[in-house]
């Protein structure tokens, strides 16, 4: 009998339905679901900004979803690093990253350790960044506080 174990990693930042979606979808095609959750360092890098969603709060969120069996902290960007410290049969990612050159490159070094990856339908109406710039237009522009008596460099 095989035991399949998966991996779905992400930022998980502002969890919604499309993480939700790929974690049910992911967890439906192993016996043993991994959730890698990026680490803060990791996500900005990525993303050019830091997630608004710490990584301990974002660990426990996808740990405590049902369908996932273990969450990993994800620390560096080589997800053959990852393997060799979680050795999953079959790694998960929406399907923004089918066809592209990063999802090719990811194709291509798993080929080499005999990792499948999977692609899910990316949930088009609900994404992090929609969230986030929902939430900064709702935010009220930021105010630099004036010091009395001193101007700011470069001011006259």
């Amino acid at each position: 009998m095989t035991h399949t174990v998966g991996y779905a990693p992400g930022a998980y930042d502002l969890f919604h339905v499309g993480h939700l979606n790929l974690l049910r979808h992911a967890r439906s095609r192993c016996d043993y679901l991994v959730a890698g959750v990026v680490s803060d360092e990791m996500a900005e890098r990525a993303k050019g900004r830091p997630p608004v969603v710490p990584l301990v709060e974002r660990l426990e969120i996808v740990r405590s979803i049902r369908f996932v069996d273990a969450a990993f902290v994800e620390t560096v960007p080589d997800k053959l690093k990852t393997w060799q410290q979680i050795r999953f049969d079959v790694l998960f990612k929406g399907d923004d990253w089918r066809g592209t050159a990063k999802g090719d490159r990811l194709e291509a070094d798993f080929r080499t350790v005999g990792v499948d990856v999977v692609y899910f339908p990316y949930t088009m109406h609900t994404s992090s960044t929609q969230l986030r710039r929902a939430l900064e237009a709702l935010a009220p522009p930021a105010v630099t506080p004036a010091v009395a008596g001193r101007t700011a460099p470069g001011t006259t």
